[in-house]
């Protein structure tokens, strides 16, 4: 349902580079064929996974505070998993909008504050800080993106229930269109404002930029400080 969802926000990525922070692995593959580059790039706090399988590898162990890739290397770059783990959310968001190019698009997925799967410890958004629309856009804001739209997703209730699955796309329906405020995640799509400019006491930081390389292009491994 989210897939659906961040497909519907992206239907055309063709010739773009696009980058998953957190775990984003699941909502990634529909864009490789089609995108020009896309990377999943995974915090050291969670841990790394190798993907794809049985394929090159198109992950990066990274810092979340400072991202291994040049400024305005991505033209879109999704969040999931991510923002409500995250212990330093500003210099996160900061690296974000460091990294994604004039005019590009981020999407952030979160736990929804009012909805149930943020409230059972053994769902996928049953830990970290849930946010409510509202919060989220706050926090775009004040971090130099304009929202410009939210949509809502898994309003399936969390229980381990076979007839329950397979009736998801109709508790999608339903709760879409009478009860929005208790889905289970909240997507909202942002774009970077090209007009903030440099924070007021950032200071360059040495960096080791890693090569980016998928099925399109391979570079060999280079290092470069700024």
């Amino acid at each position: 349902m989210i897939r659906r969802q961040l497909r519907e926000l992206w239907p055309n990525v063709e010739g773009q580079a696009v980058l998953g922070l957190g775990y984003a692995v699941p909502f990634l593959n529909g864009f490789r064929g089609e995108a020009a580059r896309v990377i999943a790039a995974m915090p050291a706090e969670q841990g790394v996974m190798h993907w794809p399988t049985e394929e090159p590898g198109l992950t990066a162990l990274v810092e979340e505070t400072e991202l291994p890739f040049p400024d305005l290397s991505f033209d879109r770059v999704v969040l999931v998993h991510s923002l409500e783990y995250a212990e330093q959310i500003r210099p996160l968001m900061r690296e974000v909008w460091r990294v994604l190019a004039d005019s590009g698009r981020l999407v952030v997925i979160v736990p929804n504050r009012r909805g149930l799967w943020a409230r059972f410890d053994w769902t996928p958004f049953g830990h970290g800080l849930p946010y409510s629309s509202s919060q989220l856009s706050r926090l775009l804001r004040e971090t130099m993106f304009t929202p410009l739209e939210t949509r809502r997703a898994v309003f399936t209730p969390p229980v381990k229930s076979n007839m329950t699955l397979a009736a998801a796309g109709a508790w999608e329906n339903i709760g879409r269109r009478y009860f929005p405020g208790f889905c289970g995640v909240i997507m909202t799509e942002a774009v970077k404002q090209i007009y903030a400019g440099t924070l007021v006491g950032s200071r360059t930081k040495r960096r080791r930029y890693v090569a980016v390389t998928n099925s399109h292009t391979r570079q060999s491994s280079r290092r470069r400080t700024e």
